[in-house]
């Protein structure tokens, strides 16, 4: 479909606001007319009666969802349920595991992350960026068969294929392993607690910004350690991602350390972190103390929220449902108001909110990529503290229709 009409439209309009308090969100019904994947018109008008139509029968349209971190590549999602094994050596653990489970999978890597997408569309992602094993356990072919399954659904979502090397850069000698991957198709470059895992903090950051400016890419590095550890890294991140030009080119996913600091080392950090445009991804974690999101957000580091798993050797848990994941963000911390609930769509959307916090329309506006949400619901607000199910998801401009995974020899 390249020129149609969504009628009957719910999109939110302004919050009404009786004695400066805001009690509700205020809302119209519309006509939206899409053509080439972008939102053509906005009107309370009929369409053209020989247009081609389709009545959202006053569902709410909300802006579809960025899944930032994810790992599609090593998922038992498809095949028979597993648990996962103690930790006895913390991160050592799996990467020990990986040995084994990473050539058993090999054979359906590319049928689960096929259907691990399809989850992900269905609740709403049109963009994935999704961390790939870049080990000499599986080499590149991970990445062969991510790009593959990516590919497939090319006219509904956007991507990014960070080279993530799980077992260590330098630990596990990846480094040229890493350069292929940048070279056949992964778009950002990755690294994983250069302290723990490489345990040489200035050359494993170093080889990594190395790489990146090699391929002109951005850099996404996993960053579990705690405390004062975590937090002198993130700061020699800072400090060589100033020095090397890559300002709002790095991304550090999980940023732990940063829900076990306290003023005014936090504030510290965090303005390091914003004077260089570095931003982080969370998987909103409740089993150790969150991240302060909503902190982080206001002194302008952006936070987007991550799904990690969907049941691997590494995690039982993961629905890939980010309502869901906003509501429990929302619940964490507290946010219980209207206009504090319908701002948590920020961290699931890239920034995009239909208002802003003072009530202006910022979206849906001529001109913005047809990728949106219907959804059984009155407003945003509703929508994330109810949990409310989506009835449709469109990716650039196109309606996503489940397709038929091939099941034969998707097993474990």
């Amino acid at each position: 479909m390249n020129n149609y009409w969504i009628t009957n439209v719910r999109i939110e309009k302004g919050y009404e606001k009786p004695e400066n308090t805001v009690a509700k969100t205020l809302t119209e019904l519309v006509n939206i007319q899409i053509e080439k994947g972008r939102i053509a018109n906005v009107t309370t008008e009929a369409p053209p009666s020989e247009s081609e139509m389709i009545d959202a029968n006053g569902a709410l349209m909300i802006p579809a969802f960025r899944e930032m971190h994810i790992h599609i590549d090593k998922t038992y999602y498809g095949g028979p349920w597993k648990a996962v094994r103690p930790a006895t050596n913390g991160i050592f653990t799996r990467i020990e595991e990986e040995q084994k489970v990473l050539k058993d999978q090999l054979p359906t890597v590319e049928e689960r992350a096929k259907k691990m997408l399809e989850l992900l569309i269905q609740n709403g992602h049109t963009h994935i960026r999704t961390h790939c094993n870049i080990d000499p356990v599986v080499g590149i072919e991970n990445l062969k068969a991510t790009v593959s399954a990516l590919k497939a659904y090319e006219d509904l979502i956007t991507y990014e294929i960070v080279a993530f090397p799980q077992h260590g850069l330098l630990r596990s000698d990846s480094v040229e392993l890493v350069r292929q991957a940048m070279a056949n198709g992964a778009t950002h470059v990755g690294g994983v607690d250069p302290a723990t895992v490489d345990r040489n903090i200035e050359k494993s950051l170093e080889t990594v910004f190395s790489i990146a400016q090699e391929f002109d890419a951005p850099i996404d590095i996993h960053l579990h350690d705690s405390d004062s550890l975590g937090a002198f890294q993130m700061e020699q991140i800072a400090e060589l991602t100033e020095a090397s030009g890559n300002q709002g080119k790095v991304t550090i996913s999980h940023a732990l350390a940063l829900g076990d600091l306290v003023e005014p080392r936090l504030q510290t950090v965090t303005e390091k972190l914003a004077e260089v445009g570095i931003d982080v991804t969370t998987t909103v974690p409740v089993n150790r103390p969150t991240i302060p999101i909503p902190y982080l957000w206001e002194n302008n580091v952006p936070v987007s929220v991550g799904h990690d798993s969907i049941t691997d050797h590494w995690s039982p848990f993961g629905t890939g449902d980010s309502i869901q994941k906003l509501a429990l963000l929302g619940e964490r911390f507290r946010i219980s108001d209207e206009i504090g609930l319908s701002q948590l769509l920020r961290f699931a959307t890239g920034g995009v909110t239909p208002l802003s916090p003072t009530g202006d329309l910022q979206w849906p506006k001529v001109g913005d990529d047809a990728s949106f949400l219907l959804v059984d619901a009155t407003c945003s607000a509703e929508a994330i503290a109810r949990r409310k199910p989506i009835r449709a998801v469109y990716g650039k401009g196109n309606i996503f229709v489940p397709k038929q995974v091939v099941e034969e020899g998707v097993h474990s």
